[in-house]
């Protein structure tokens, strides 16, 4: 049997939006049947040192929807990730533009985390660092505004591959 398909959620540093996103995706994933649930989702920033704690208000912010996040520590996006991503889900345009105008092999299963939404209006998550506990809360329910748009995506995706 083939290892899972691993998602990546890629933000600027990989302490705030790109963990809860990859926390929050990973969580609605598990209540999928098969091929989804198996689906392993990590996060990385585009600007990213390694082994960076993630920050306090993104712990506050998801342990108030029952996740923990505190163990994260952060890790730069690599060529590798890129490469084996079933699908790269940004936070912003700059995140898609940087990673195409870096990558070695650009992916063509990158997108935007809000980019499955069908109503129009902002597509990105702004960077809640340094904001008050609000903005990071904000930025929680804008992915969790998402997320069911993106498994509707996954799940289509997936339906189209032939199983192993």
């Amino acid at each position: 049997m083939s290892a899972p398909g691993k998602i990546v959620t890629v933000c600027t540093a990989n302490i705030c939006r790109s963990p809860m996103a990859a926390a929050l995706l990973q969580h609605a994933l598990a209540a999928q049947p098969e091929p989804l649930r198996s689906l392993q989702v990590i996060s990385a920033g585009v600007a990213a040192r390694g082994g960076d704690p993630v920050s306090e208000n993104s712990v506050v912010a998801l342990k108030k929807v029952g996740l923990d996040l505190a163990g994260h520590v952060s890790q730069p996006l690599t060529q590798a990730m890129l490469d084996e991503a079933e699908l790269i889900l940004c936070m912003t345009e700059s995140h898609r533009a940087m990673i195409l105008f870096q990558a070695e092999r650009a992916p063509k299963n990158i997108f935007l985390f809000r980019e499955f939404m069908p109503q129009r209006g902002d597509k990105e998550i702004g960077d809640p660092y340094g904001g008050p506990l609000k903005v990071y809360e904000a930025a929680r329910d804008e992915m969790v505004e998402a997320i069911p748009s993106i498994v509707e995506f996954i799940k289509t995706r997936f339906a189209a591959k032939p199983a192993n």
